[in-house]
């Protein structure tokens, strides 16, 4: 029998079964939680989904929203591996701890290890005698994994005075070599809306259409044509030319986040990043973009070197969108028509044209139950008079096309690194939708630690930020 909390006879949404079971699974588990006692994004991606619930073996519980029998096996799986993920926990800690002794800082501990410290606790329980050296062999086994495909092996490759050099030339050329292009954009991109751009924009909307369509979304030709008549080179060319209008929606940026300038300049060698003042995806250095890889890379084996990284980086930064693949070009595409039309407040305000991934994005946007009320509130001049973090939220929610497209690029950047084409529609509508959940899931933290943040709420403002509606 599934608890209390569990026990509906509605469907109930996924995420909110895996959050209730792991909250009831008690102390023990910090290093696998946010702050409020969730399980972490990366605990559920990592380890939960793939190792706990394995929906490919359980197709019943791969859906959003679970059936009551779903919801309450999801529920009895979390919690019968109870012990094994506070082992992981413990495992966890102790890797991380052995990992800073031995100086190792390259790649996120929790993209490298939670597998790992999952393994382990399943083959030994709790970390007990021997621990030390087992944690040791993690650590090492996955630094030598990433041997010449590492942070410092970056930095390092970069020093190098003959290749900075040459790289720098190489950008020069490259950007110099995209101008007639960008002259045929600019010509061709005249008129409020160039032919080819309408095109391109009236196959997406297709593409869109089958994507969040019932039945299989490999059965539409149109990303298939977009692909073919290099639709997402094109889409680059016109955006070099800061082209206003191509996107739809209510006079959205024509870059939409991608750079923070009026048309993108020429990208630059670099020799440091940090995670906390990453620019625009296409305003980053060579360093930027590729540190973003490294630093987010589990499997970094399936990688070059560093420097055929960055040698191949140069070339790729200079071409439309930054990617060399046409079908990941096409799917920034998709994903712009996406992000315009997004509207989780419910307004009306985005007039891009809707179509039935808008729809199936939108309206589990609008489904957030458990965050609701804090999304209310995020609009509320009662919550958040001074203009805070809650005033900031609200914006995010009134462009959320900005949170999309730059996790949309990152990702499809990460493919393009690694040779990874989408070869239908079928597998760009997974990376649209994944995004999208993404950012959806992230907001929903945010607003959640803001609103702890809060002072005591006047029960005046509380009242005023619920929803109306039952």
């Amino acid at each position: 029998m599934p608890p209390p909390s569990q026990q509906t006879d509605e469907r109930r949404p996924r995420a909110l079964v895996i959050d209730q079971a792991w909250r009831g699974l008690g102390p023990g588990l910090e290093s696998l939680s946010g702050p409020d006692g969730a399980p972490l994004t990366r605990t559920v991606k990592l380890i939960v989904l793939p190792l706990i619930v394995r929906p490919a073996l359980r197709p019943e519980l791969a859906a959003d929203f679970l059936e009551p029998a779903g919801a309450a096996r999801l529920d009895a799986l979390i919690r019968e591996s109870g012990a094994r993920l506070a082992a992981t926990a413990r495992w966890f800690t102790l890797v991380k701890k052995t990992r800073r002794a031995l100086g190792v800082v390259a790649g996120n501990p929790q993209d490298l290890y939670f597998q790992r410290c999952f393994e382990l606790a399943t083959e030994h329980g709790e970390p007990a005698a021997g621990a030390d050296a087992l944690a040791r062999t993690v650590v090492e086994d996955v630094a030598d994994a990433g041997g010449g495909r590492t942070v410092e092996a970056l930095k390092d490759c970069l020093t190098d005075a003959a290749l900075r050099a040459r790289l720098d030339a190489q950008l020069a050329v490259g950007w110099e070599g995209r101008r007639p292009a960008t002259a045929t954009a600019t010509d061709a991109t005249a008129t409020e809306s160039p032919a080819p751009a309408a095109e391109a924009v009236a196959l997406a909307a297709d593409a869109l259409e089958a994507c969040g369509a019932p039945g299989p979304a490999e059965r539409s030709s149109a990303y298939a044509s977009m692909v073919e008549a290099g639709h997402g080179a094109l889409f680059g060319r016109v955006l070099w030319a800061h082209t206003s209008g191509v996107w739809g929606g209510v006079d959205p940026p024509a870059h939409l986040g991608l750079t923070a300038r009026p048309v993108p300049s020429q990208p630059e060698v670099g020799r440091s990043a940090s995670t906390a003042t990453l620019p625009a995806p296409l305003d980053r250095s060579l360093f930027e973009r590729l540190f973003v890889v490294l630093q987010s890379s589990a499997r970094r084996e399936e990688l070059p070197t560093a420097r055929e990284l960055v040698e191949r980086e140069a070339g790729r930064s200079c071409a439309p969108l930054g990617l060399y693949d046409e079908s990941l070009r096409v799917t920034v595409v998709l994903g712009g028509r996406l992000a315009v039309g997004l509207d989780p407040l419910g307004t009306g305000d985005a007039a891009a044209g809707r179509t039935a991934a808008h729809r199936a994005v939108n309206s589990r946007w609008r489904r957030e139950a458990s965050v609701l009320r804090a999304r209310r509130m995020t609009v509320s001049p009662h919550a958040d008079p001074e203009g805070g973090t809650l005033d900031a939220l609200a914006q995010d929610l009134r462009t959320p096309w900005a949170a999309y497209m730059r996790r949309l690029w990152v990702r499809l950047h990460g493919r393009d690194v690694r040779d990874a084409p989408l070869e239908d529609l079928a597998s760009a509508w997974a990376v649209l939708d994944g995004v999208a959940r993404s950012v959806i899931m992230d907001h929903r933290t945010r607003v959640r630690a803001a609103l702890r943040a809060l002072p005591t709420t006047p029960a005046t403002a509380v009242e005023a930020a619920e929803p109306r509606s039952a």
